[in-house]
């Protein structure tokens, strides 16, 4: 009897371990999240337009939108869900708030990251949960490294404007890997109430090495390390990457960017490789990673109302999908890929009063670099020339060649209208004023240079491409999500369940959202 409870107990046990051993292996090991910053179902459906265009085929036509290489890599992903994006007390939520909801599964208010709508509690993120459970994290981003989306995965903090503080928290994470754009705040406070911290130091005490030219950065794919930051060389404005449209050679695109990742995160690719800042050699245990790389420049091209420059960024982030995808092909039974937007940005819409029903796309093939990079260097120069014709300054032929030089916008085609609004955006421009009010100027332009966003709203509309704000708006985003345990994110959900759905796929058994 006692030899039949004894070999009872034991099979038992086996059953139990198989079932657990077939859990675990059910779970993906290497997990990519991406967020594309401003992007919706608008911005998705404008870029494959685009490159149907782009690619000879006609944004008019059924047959080439949906030919395979006119689509996205998301877009074509087999399992595609729907969330909301508004916060505890706005439909139109912020970054900070959108970011917190997906990295903790918590609502907040706008502009606080990583803690609760009171500001009293701090919550850990579904990062910082892999990283407990042994996987390695890697954070990239278009914009800064402290800026509000990336900041939700390792930092708390009541105002999104506290980056010193954003960024020490970044130092003291052990995650293995940071890449994209710089830091904003690196050596002390811009806001009251911020910290004053020089990160720089404060990597180095903590292993990290930081690495910031194109060769170093691509070398790492050879030679990995545990601890790294890769900060692209060339950062025009607020340490983020410049537009893709605008990328110089010399930096990275975030495509490449995800690949130097993976090669430093993935432990059998290290096989034999040394790490450890090169003090070592050996073998590991590979709890797998989880990346994500968010495309943020998105969102600041779509507050701006400049399609090409949307759509240039989109591509870029969609190039690291295809990445991602690429590694998934390889370990179909072990990876997760999901990717998704925090929020609708500048209100953007196919069609326009102007076009109806048509579609023109070819109108915008024309345009060379971003409203950012043509304010920097061909209207600055055109300014400096062109100042002392103020206050009676009159459109140039100077300005129509650039017009056209720029972005493909022939002046004599266009009508009074539209010529008005040229005319009045240069006076505003160029002379610091026009006969508008004030309230008119405000609801024209925005914050954004008077002539630039005239010319970008004038050529987007000429393609059929709408814009109704220059902030965020509260549509609904879709998901895509493909690999083991995809099939969480298919349904109509509240973006906070996006970490509760990753946690459970990652199989973290705490239930978010977690108090740290």
């Amino acid at each position: 009897m006692k030899g039949t409870k004894y070999m009872a107990s034991m099979v038992l046990a086996a059953m139990l371990l198989l079932i657990a051993t077939t859990a675990m292996a059910m779970q993906p090991k290497y997990v990519f999240f991406f967020l594309g910053d401003g992007m919706s179902a608008t911005q998705i459906q404008a870029t494959e337009a685009y490159l149907t265009t782009y690619n000879g085929g006609s944004a008019t036509e059924a047959a080439d939108l949906l030919s395979p290489e006119n689509r996205l890599n998301m877009s074509k992903m087999p399992v595609v869900g729907m969330q909301t994006t508004y916060d505890a007390h706005a439909l139109m939520t912020d970054s900070a708030s959108s970011a917190t909801a997906f990295a903790c599964g918590l609502k907040t208010r706008s502009g606080v990251i990583g803690m609760d709508d009171t500001k009293t509690f701090s919550y850990k993120s579904i990062a910082q949960l892999a990283h407990e459970n042994g996987k390695k994290v890697g954070i990239l981003s278009s914009v800064s490294l402290d800026h509000a989306t990336p900041a939700a995965y390792y930092a708390s903090v009541t105002s999104r404007d506290f980056m010193n503080n954003i960024a020490t928290q970044l130092a003291n994470t052990g995650y293995a890997f940071f890449g994209g754009g710089g830091l904003a705040s690196p050596t002390g406070p811009k806001k009251d109430g911020d910290t004053g911290e020089n990160v720089w130091n404060l990597l180095a005490d903590n292993g990290y090495e930081v690495r910031d030219s194109r060769e170093s950065i691509l070398a790492l794919k050879d030679d990995p390390r545990d601890k790294v930051v890769c900060i692209n060389p060339v950062l025009p404005g607020s340490a983020a990457m410049p537009y893709a449209i605008d990328k110089p050679e010399e930096n990275l695109s975030l495509a490449e960017m995800t690949e130097v990742a993976i090669a430093n995160l993935y432990e059998d690719g290290r096989r034999g490789k040394r790490f450890d800042k090169g003090r070592k050699w050996g073998h590991r245990r590979d709890e797998g990673f989880f990346i994500m790389v968010e495309g943020g420049k998105i969102d600041w091209a779509c507050h701006a109302n400049d399609a090409v420059a949307t759509i240039g960024d989109m591509l870029d982030f969609d190039n690291a999908v295809g990445v991602a995808l690429d590694f998934y092909k390889k370990h179909p039974h072990e990876t997760l890929v999901v990717v998704t937007g925090d929020h609708e940005t500048g209100g953007m819409t196919i069609g326009h009063a102007t076009t109806g029903y048509v579609a023109y796309y070819d109108r915008l093939m024309a345009q060379t670099n971003s409203y950012e990079h043509f304010g920097m260097n061909e209207w600055a120069d055109h300014k400096a020339a062109f100042k002392d014709s103020c206050p009676n300054a009159d459109i140039n032929t100077d300005m129509i060649d650039l017009m056209a030089h720029a972005f493909g916008l022939d002046y004599a085609s266009l009508n009074d209208y539209q010529k008005e609004k040229l005319e009045d955006a240069y006076d505003k421009s160029l002379c610091g004023s026009n006969d508008n009010a004030a309230a008119e100027n405000q609801l024209l332009y925005g914050g954004y240079d008077p002539i630039i966003v005239t010319i970008t709203h004038i050529l987007n509309e000429n393609a059929s491409i709408g814009w109704t704000s220059y902030s965020h708006t509260g549509v609904p985003v879709p998901l895509f999500a493909q690999g083991r345990e995809a099939i969480r994110f298919a349904g109509f959900y509240d973006n906070t369940d996006i970490a509760k759905k990753l946690a459970k796929a990652m199989d973290i058994r705490e239930q978010l959202p977690v108090e740290k």
